[in-house]
């Protein structure tokens, strides 16, 4: 449960967000990145780690470029999540409760 608080937590900050979304149509390298937002490459890089760190984003180093894209088996990992949410069996009555 740990590791997914920290993938919603990375997700949150509204940089991390939109760059995580522009992984989703494609590979980008940090120039590409870069040309998109209005950060330096400092935060970049800062922003960057984090996604890495939590396992959402993997990165390719290629010659002096660094490569980026989103970590296929992460997104599973959501699905799974949310899926499992979903089936879970669950009291309607409690669910809906208004008693306190």
């Amino acid at each position: 449960m740990n590791k997914m608080k920290e993938k919603f937590k990375a997700l949150s900050d509204a940089t991390r967000l939109k760059i995580y979304m522009m992984l989703t149509e494609r590979t980008l390298c940090a120039c590409q990145l870069l040309d998109k937002l209005d950060i330096s490459q400092p935060t970049l890089s800062h922003h960057m780690k984090i996604l890495e760190n939590t396992g959402l984003v993997i990165t390719d180093k290629k010659g002096t470029w660094t490569h980026y894209h989103m970590n296929e088996d992460t997104v599973r990992s959501f699905i799974d999540f949310f899926q499992n949410i979903h089936d879970k069996p669950r009291d309607e009555e409690e669910v809906f409760s208004c008693d306190t």
